[in-house]
């Protein structure tokens, strides 16, 4: 059976073409971000060459990740980072609370961080009286919405100028109308100066955390993030337990395939590495800086060597830019913290192949993702395998929710369909029958709607040439 909490992708998606105005503004962005990205590309071999060095770059940190993450907590207690470590999104939540609540903090400013969207941290910081705000232009449009992201690099990509531009009116207190770029750009620094000078604590996320220095490393084009991590007295980072690589050098050619894989840029306008809090003599900086480390079901995923090259993902969303089911549907369409074709295989195996039956299928299988994956992760092999563990209980997979997305209807159907394949006699009569009165249904009849959106229904088969000539009474040879 189903889990009763099971989301269904394919309603959300099927809402989501009825809006004119979402689909223009994702295929405008998108084909925006493909023609950068192709643009840093122009040497098909050169590029292959930088997908197989950060492919094996990240597939050596998957293999030695234990030993790895052992080694970043020991570097980073040397640099006077203090490590925390947590199981589940609640773990880090509490352990986030309680970092604040023992310091009497009452605002906190962030920058990006789909780790902290991924726990729900706002929510439940808000619920304990603290304010959590979004400091990255798009979290902040889509914060004031109370919106998720719909994209992960990109979060307000769903929305035009003019949207924004009324929005702020709204929601800005003595913001006047604009459709200027640059003066609402201007509104929401006005107000982000201000929580960034008396926030109480910044948060932020890690894109690579290095073992070997105790290093975290921020990639980000606004400079909110460095605001969120040096203004206020302490910095608490959070990432998931797969980020962390072995050496200082092994960030340059993730952090080159990165930037132009995400917006097509030769690098970003800031890149941030963290050591450790202000030292002795030096004007800036935290005075404490803390270091979340989650899992949430990755050591799961850890667990399989198929499933593992999930892990890989550097957070570009190039998939997404190229997938055409994404770009169609939205990032909300798919209701989950991480959108797109990493979100179809990565959500599955945190909540549940079961609980995400739906999204699993959400994928036409073109290959687009895999082909323009900057670490080559096999994202339609691993989609195939999720479709089978969602409904076939293996005793040696430990993918979560296992066989619950099976249905007695969907067993039933599949047997009968086997029984019938199997007789070719039977096999003629059900054809006949259904080509003959199946053409007599109307289209929205239940049984065949689903069938008839996207195709024609069943018709007779045109009678050979042969038949015809016997039955017409015409000689032939």
């Amino acid at each position: 059976m189903h889990a009763e909490n099971e989301i269904h992708f394919r309603d959300a998606a099927a809402k989501a073409l009825l809006d004119p105005q979402l689909r223009a503004n994702f295929r405008r962005a998108m084909d925006g971000l493909i023609a950068k990205r192709r643009a840093q590309f122009p040497d098909p071999r050169d590029l292959q060459d930088l997908r197989d060095l950060s492919t094996a770059i990240r597939s050596r940190s998957l293999l030695c990740l234990p030993e790895l993450l052992e080694q970043l907590e020991a570097s980073c207690a040397k640099n006077g980072i203090k490590v925390h470590w947590a199981e589940t999104c609640e773990q880090a939540n509490e352990l986030i609370l309680g970092l604040l609540q023992a310091r009497g903090a009452k605002t906190m400013v962030k920058g990006k961080s789909m780790v902290s969207e991924e726990m729900h941290l706002n929510a439940f910081l808000e619920k304990h009286g603290i304010e959590a705000l979004e400091s990255d232009l798009g979290e902040y449009i889509i914060q004031q919405d109370g919106e998720t992201p719909s994209h992960i690099i990109m979060p307000a990509i769903h929305k035009n100028k003019d949207q924004i531009a009324r929005q702020f009116a709204q929601k800005i207190k003595d913001a006047k109308y604009t459709e200027d770029v640059d003066e609402l750009t201007a509104m929401a620094r006005k107000v982000l100066r201000e929580k960034f000078l008396n926030a109480d604590a910044g948060l932020s996320g890690v894109n690579f955390a290095v073992a070997e220095t105790g290093t975290l490393c921020l990639v980000e084009n606004e400079g909110n993030g460095r605001m969120s991590t040096h203004v206020p007295p302490i910095h608490i980072a959070v990432m998931g337990l797969e980020k962390v690589v072995a050496r200082l050098e092994d960030v340059a050619p993730l952090y080159a395939i990165l930037t132009r894989s995400a917006t097509g840029q030769p690098v970003s306008t800031y890149f941030n590495l963290i050591t450790g809090p202000r030292g002795e003599g030096e004007k800036d900086g935290p005075q404490e800086v803390h270091l979340v480390i989650l899992d949430n079901g990755r050591s799961r995923i850890y667990a399989d060597p198929q499933l593992r090259a999930t892990l890989r993902c550097i957070r570009c969303g190039a998939c997404m830019n190229h997938c055409p089911v994404y770009t169609r549907v939205g990032g909300h369409a798919y209701e989950a913290i991480y959108p797109g074709p990493i979100g179809k295989i990565l959500t599955p195996q945190m909540e549940g192949v079961g609980v995400r039956h739906d999204l699993i299928h959400g994928s036409s299988l073109c290959g687009a993702c895999g082909e323009v994956c900057p670490v080559e992760i096999p994202i339609p092999e691993i989609l195939v395998r999720l479709r089978r563990e969602a409904t076939h209980e293996d005793m040696g997979s430990n993918v979560a929710g296992k066989g619950t997305g099976r249905t007695a209807t969907e067993d039933w159907a599949w047997r009968l369909w086997a029984g019938v394949s199997k007789r070719p006699g039977l096999y003629r009569i059900a054809t006949w029958f259904a080509t003959r009165f199946g053409k007599a249904l109307p289209a929205s009849a239940p049984l065949i709607k689903n069938w008839t959106q996207s195709r024609t229904k069943p018709v007779p088969a045109r009678r050979s040439l042969s038949e015809r000539m016997r039955t017409e009474g015409v000689p032939h040879e």
